[in-house]
């Protein structure tokens, strides 16, 4: 008995400076937000009236909250999916997709990891400012530069309502499928080559190499990978921000649940309102990650 409590106490030393960092720096700054969203606190006094509720419900009148959470929405589907189609794709090129008897990767596949990784390297905000740059509606525009040679342009990526969204994807696609490449080729990696060897003995093409022996054993890995852009999506700011017209423009054709929490808070000067959208977009998040992790559930394969 004694030496259970010796053991018990030992661990609870160890634990208590991690667990009193935990409750400080994240547990307490959400109940503050929790709290703070149910304020009408514009950042200047030292005690807001409680309002309840009121934020919420003002909340979910607001046309421009709605527009956001249907561009989170629409990049929490989008972006997850893209992004792994094409990370997969290329990490089998990489690691399986060279042609012939037995398994390697195609001709530099290393020189290749390093450019799809490249853009990793670079800060979010770098990535905005050169694709700002790229997207430039006239001549100087690395994208409106040949369209215009050619009699096809220009076009606004990031002034047309229209383009703008899709623009913010195609950017945050770019940015992120390096990462993914790496990830999904080092989990190829782990995969015993006799399986794939095995797999093409028995006559299976890329195709079905692929599709039967590939995917399901990088499927833990692909579960991760979803749950972490999807976060990513609900969690866009940076790209947004700096890169689009007005900050999410435009036209608020761009604008998602972070740049909103932004504007509110150190723009309008409505905190309370700002961390009621915040509060929001938390469950979002949660509510998201469990639900994909309970969906993607599957058996584990074991090799």
């Amino acid at each position: 008995m004694f030496q259970t409590y010796r053991r018990g106490l030992f661990i609870l030393s160890f634990l208590a400076a991690p667990v009193t960092l935990y409750l400080v720096y994240v547990i307490s700054p959400y109940a503050q937000a929790f709290y703070i969203a149910m304020t009408d606190w514009r950042g200047v006094t030292a005690t807001p009236d409680f309002i309840g509720f009121d934020n919420f419900i003002r909340l979910f009148s607001d046309g421009i909250f709605w527009k956001a959470v249907t561009h989170n929405a629409a990049l929490l589907v989008l972006l997850p999916l893209l992004t792994i189609v094409i990370a997969l794709f290329f990490a089998f090129l990489l690691n399986v997709g060279r042609e012939g008897r037995g398994v390697a990767g195609v001709a530099g596949s290393k020189f290749y990891r390093v450019v799809f990784f490249f853009p990793q390297v670079l800060a979010v905000t770098v990535v905005a400012v050169l694709f700002q740059q790229v997207f430039r509606p006239d001549d100087s525009g690395m994208l409106n530069a040949p369209l215009m040679a050619l009699g096809l342009g220009p076009f606004g990526f990031l002034s047309d309502p229209g383009l703008a969204f899709w623009s913010v994807l195609g950017v945050m696609v770019w940015q992120a499928v390096g990462f993914y490449v790496v990830l999904f080729s080092a989990g190829l990696a782990s995969i015993p080559r006799d399986m794939f060897e095995a797999a093409q003995i028995d006559g299976a093409g890329r195709f079905s190499l692929f599709f039967r022996v590939t995917l399901p054993l990088l499927w833990d890995t692909v579960q991760v990978a979803w749950v972490y852009l999807g976060i990513l999506a609900l969690d866009v700011f940076a790209i947004v921000w700096v890169m689009t017209d007005q900050h999410g423009g435009p036209d608020f054709s761009t604008t998602v649940m972070a740049t909103e929490i932004y504007r509110n808070a150190f723009q309008y000067f409505r905190f309370g309102y700002a961390s009621a959208l915040g509060v929001v977009m938390f469950f979002f998040t949660i509510g998201f990650a469990i639900l994909s992790l309970r969906l993607s559930r599957r058996e584990r394969i074991e090799y």
